[in-house]
């Protein structure tokens, strides 16, 4: 058997604003979760994404530093048509969350932006182009 890709993890330093981030883009977090050290949600299709406060995972690997520079990772949201990429971009960065490019329409035939969550993580909005 091989390994199975199951998990997505992310080490957090506001784990209320990072939860709150990605409820607005329709995560289903449990309410009360921001006060906890680790939080996971399964999302559709069965992969799972975490947040682990930054003390938590200190606690375990007392060397671990924060990544600085640009992000390693981004995550993508598909939205449902180009007009929702642009709401979202504008709901997020109305609520004070960073936004990195604002919505435009790629080359590559889609309405497209990216957003930072509050640990500078890169998250992108799609849609294809009508």
């Amino acid at each position: 058997m091989t390994p199975h890709f199951d998990l997505i993890g992310m080490a957090v330093t506001d784990m209320a604003r990072t939860l709150d981030f990605y409820r607005r883009l329709g995560l289903d977090i449990p309410p009360g979760a921001e006060s906890e050290p680790h939080v996971e949600v399964t999302l559709p299709g069965g992969v799972r994404l975490a947040w682990d406060a930054v003390d938590t995972v200190r606690s375990f690997d007392p060397d671990w530093t924060p990544p600085t520079g640009s992000p390693r990772v981004n995550l993508a949201f598909r939205c449902a048509d180009p007009a929702e990429v642009d709401r979202w971009y504008a709901e997020l960065t109305d609520a004070g969350h960073h936004g990195h490019l604002k919505p435009w329409d790629a080359f590559w035939g889609q309405r497209y932006a990216v957003l930072h969550d509050p640990d500078g993580n890169g998250v992108d909005l799609f849609a294809p182009l009508n």
